[in-house]
């Protein structure tokens, strides 16, 4: 029978582990404010490092410092790696898990080697406290599940881990004790060793994978969407038009577009300052987004002047629709932020070909209107396009 070596895959596993905590280190470092918990792994990491270099000196240091020592640095290393993922699905850090499970297990570990040596129980305890990490990173990978490959591969890799663990646990109490002691090289000791450490790297791996999607998502979003108010940018309006357009070709559905511009923006900025512009810029967006439907398009274009996009929404609903938009910006005046008022502009794209350069021209043109005649107030731009 062909018997694994614990003491090179345990410094083999080690020397990956000190790869991988760079790795770690690395983008924790680069993205810790977008990507939260990679910290905590990177930790962990160092903390399972630690545990293999306790794990390889057995032999020249006392079992009794040795073991506890390690044991406890194995426990810090997973239980890190659950706060860690706790972290980047946004949930709290389950401290008082992470405490209560090493602790426990040390004071096992401790009383099984010196009060009264059992081995069986000192591999079933940590067995079973350990699983509760795994168990807990399962969940949270299900409550938040996404159907994406790296979400389901991370949590098909704490599925199986879990497993080994209870299984290994299970075997100590109730099989022959050289069944779970990894340095006897019996057969269930080595596929306990084999997958319990593969799978400490490959749960690194996909964890990394998921903190890399997560980043693409953040970048993807900062791409097409303004940074101040989080409505779409030019970019992002676009792309969106270019869809909503393409639908539309295969329909007879009607397509409103308005133009809104802030007025005296300028003054506003000149008399409370730039943050305070900023403060009435989102409050102006916040108002838009809530009065808008979740199948609408807003953005900014840039300065005081944002555009929707209305799909399915013929003239008169959209005239509804900015109406709506000015009575709650009178209505929702927030302490700090300077009082506003806005003008808009709708046109409505009556033939299918119609270029957004068109329908654009024609609601700013609209809105130039509704300026002139006073401003705070929404006129409808004609129905004769003003460029092919």
């Amino acid at each position: 029978m062909f018997a694994l070596d614990p003491f090179t895959v345990l410094f083999t596993t080690t020397l990956t582990c000190v790869v991988l905590a760079a790795a770690m280190v690395s983008v924790h470092l680069s993205f810790r404010r977008e990507v939260a918990g990679v910290g905590h792994w990177a930790c962990g990491l160092a903390a399972m490092v630690g545990a293999g270099a306790l794990f390889l000196l057995r032999g020249k240091l006392p079992d009794a410092i040795a073991l506890p020592a390690a044991n406890a640095c194995l426990m810090w290393g997973i239980g890190l790696s659950m706060i860690g993922t706790r972290r980047f699905f946004g949930e709290a850090g389950g401290w008082g898990i992470f405490h209560a499970a090493w602790l426990l297990e040390l004071a096992a570990v401790l009383y099984w080697l010196l009060v009264e040596p059992n081995f069986p129980h000192r591999a079933a305890a940590f067995s079973f406290i350990v699983s509760v990490f795994y168990i807990d990173q399962l969940r949270l990978v299900w409550r938040h599940r996404v159907p994406h490959f790296t979400s389901w591969f991370f949590g098909a890799l704490l599925a199986l881990q879990g497993v080994n663990t209870l299984t290994r646990g299970m075997a100590a109490l109730f099989m022959e004790s050289d069944a779970a002691d990894l340095l006897r090289r019996s057969a269930l000791a080595n596929v306990y060793l084999a997958i319990a450490n593969f799978m400490a790297l490959l749960l690194t791996v996909a964890f990394l994978m998921l903190a890399t999607r997560k980043l693409q998502q953040i970048l993807e979003q900062r791409s097409t969407h303004d940074p101040l108010t989080g409505v779409l940018n030019r970019r992002g309006f676009l792309e969106f038009f270019g869809s909503v357009r393409a639908r539309r070709q295969r329909s007879d559905a009607p397509l409103s577009l308005m133009a809104i511009d802030l007025d005296h923006f300028k003054a506003i900025n000149d008399r409370y300052g730039h943050a305070h512009g900023d403060k009435v810029l989102v409050q102006v967006a916040a108002v838009i987004q809530r009065s808008a439907r979740q199948c609408d398009y807003v953005a900014r274009f840039g300065g005081e002047e944002f555009v929707v996009l209305l799909p399915d929404t013929t003239l008169a609903h959209a005239q509804q629709l900015a109406q709506r938009i000015q009575s709650l910006l009178r209505a929702s005046q927030q302490a700090g932020v300077p009082p506003c008022t806005v003008s808009i502009g709708i046109a409505g794209q009556h033939v299918p070909g119609e270029s957004l350069d068109s329908l654009l021209a024609r609601a700013d043109h609209a809105l130039y209107r509704a300026k002139a005649n006073g401003r705070n107030r929404t006129e409808i731009a004609g129905p004769t396009p003003l460029a092919a």
